[in-house]
């Protein structure tokens, strides 16, 4: 399925408007694991409150015990505090990186900003080696323009 497809489908899920803005995060999640074939596990981080922190909002894929993280920790903290994205083709070469699971072989994480205010990101973790190009950065950028709307 082409980005442009899954596009139309992330819109229809986020327009919903009869679901909370919860349930369309987690429609969004289910729908990028369950369609992009290396996209293994998918979550939104948001900014804790006034708190140096993120917090795990929803996600797909296998359980984490990460839900909290300090901002400069992992790919996830780093980017709350770069704003800008961070494409992981190789976990294990990375030295500030928080292992979720050890199937886990890259990241790429995306800020979410809303009024220009990094307020959270999107993650995707994948068990396939660099499977991440700059198709997936412009879809996870269009993505989080369009969960900015409803936030």
């Amino acid at each position: 399925m082409t980005f442009d497809v899954l596009k139309i489908q992330v819109s229809q899920i986020l327009d919903t408007a009869t679901l909370s803005v919860e349930e369309r995060l987690q429609g969004v999640c289910d729908l990028l694991k369950e369609t992009i074939e290396y996209y293994d596990w998918v979550g939104f981080y948001f900014k804790n409150g006034d708190k140096d922190e993120l917090k795990l909002s929803s996600y797909a894929g296998a359980h984490t015990d990460h839900t909290i993280i300090p901002f400069g920790k992992g790919i996830c903290g780093q980017v709350a505090v770069s704003n800008q994205n961070f494409v992981v083709p190789d976990v294990n070469a990375q030295d500030n990186y928080i292992a979720c699971s050890i199937t886990v072989k890259a990241e790429i994480v995306v800020p979410l900003f809303v009024d220009g205010k990094n307020i959270g990101q999107i993650d995707i973790d994948s068990n396939t080696p660099d499977p991440f190009t700059e198709a997936d950065e412009r879809f996870l950028e269009w993505v989080n323009q369009q969960v900015a709307v409803i936030l």
